[in-house]
This record gives C-alpha cells, sequence and structure tokens, in this order.
C-alpha cells in the first residue's frame, strides 16, 4: 500500500478517523468488499441512471423460508454480481434460516481466525435468512478470497 493512496468509500459509510469526512478503504481488497455490500443493499431501481443495479434482496423480507425462495435470492446475487462486479468470482453462496444458535454477540472473531456476525435476538424473528458469500477476487496476484454474510 503506497502512502496516501485510497481506493474508495467504504460502505456502509462511517466517519473517518484521519481527517476526511469518510473512511476510505485503503486497499483494493477492501474496495471490492464494500462494492460488494453496496451492491446487495440497493435496491433495484433506486439508482438513477442504473436502474438494473442493486438486487431485489429487500423484496424476499417476508417470504417463506424454502427452498424455491433461496434458489431466487441465489440467482439474483449471482446475476447481479456478474454484471456490476466482474472482478469476482463467487465460489459458494450459502443461504440457511437463522437459527436460534446464533444470536448473541455481535461481529467477533473466532478460533479460526474467522469474522463471524451475529445478530442479537435473530432467531426469535419470524422470517429471517442468512446469506453467506465465499469469493475470490480474480485480478489478485496472490488469488485471496473473503467472504460477506448478510441477515434477512
Amino acid at each position: 500500500m503506497a502512502e496516501g493512496l485510497t481506493y474508495g468509500i467504504n460502505f456502509p459509510f462511517r466517519d473517518s478517523y484521519d481527517g476526511k469526512f469518510l473512511d476510505l478503504s485503503n486497499t483494493n481488497r477492501e474496495e471490492i468488499r464494500s462494492n460488494l455490500i453496496h451492491l446487495l443493499l440497493t435496491r433495484k431501481g433506486t439508482r438513477y441512471y442504473l436502474p438494473d443495479f442493486g438486487t431485489r434482496l429487500y423484496e424476499y423480507l417476508f417470504e417463506p423460508l424454502d427452498g424455491p425462495t433461496f434458489s431466487q435470492i441465489e440467482s439474483e446475487i449471482r446475476d447481479s454480481v456478474s454484471e456490476y462486479i466482474p472482478g469476482i468470482t463467487i465460489t459458494k453462496l450459502e443461504i440457511v434460516p437463522a437459527s436460534e444458535g446464533e444470536e448473541d454477540k455481535g461481529t467477533f472473531v473466532n478460533g479460526n481466525d474467522e469474522r463471524v456476525f451475529r445478530v442479537p435476538g435473530i432467531g426469535t424473528k419470524e422470517h429471517t435468512a442468512k446469506i453467506k458469500i465465499d469469493y475470490l477476487l480474480n485480478d489478485d496476484a496472490f488469488n485471496s478470497s473473503d467472504f460477506v454474510i448478510i441477515n434477512l
């Protein structure tokens, strides 16, 4: 990383601690992760001049947690990512109902040095699902991978 080099604005937006207005990504990996989260959480039709940007994940909030709904969510994510972020390859996309065992601490790093995200009380919600997206960076020299977890 070159001193002072930034790639873009981190998403979700946060205040900067080094004098800038918003927190900026310092690596290409951070920027791609921010872009992926931004794409997944943007509702289709809300961006001017890019009406197809985003996903329809919010439409699945109160749908049944079954195979057909999960396959529609997976198709929606894969189509949007292939269209707007060609620099990554989704290696595994896992959609499961949120279970009661995953409802306590917030974000932490477990014993295997993996980030784990837990939302308090999510197992008690009637219509919730957890989406885990594992992906590879195509243009990275060292073929690094990362993941994103989203709770619906």
